[in-house]
């Protein structure tokens, strides 16, 4: 469980950083961006989050693990 201003910042932060490098190094960075878009738009659908998961295991940022038996 992660504030939702983490969760989008980091996918910004990924979505800018993967542009940038399809501009300035090669364009298959551009498949980067499209996953990242492709998960967010799974997250708003099943409420499943990879980088919530990390981020809680790791208990960074003031993320909480997900309670056991929760995807």
């Amino acid at each position: 469980m992660c504030p939702d201003k983490i969760i989008r910042r980091f996918a910004g932060l990924f979505i800018l950083g993967s542009v940038a490098v399809g501009w300035l190094v090669h364009p298959a960075a551009f498949w980067f961006t499209a996953f990242v878009g492709f998960n967010l738009l799974q997250s708003s659908l099943t409420g499943f989050c990879p980088l919530e998961r990390v981020l809680g295991r790791a208990r960074l940022f003031a993320c909480r693990p997900a309670p056991r038996g929760n995807r």
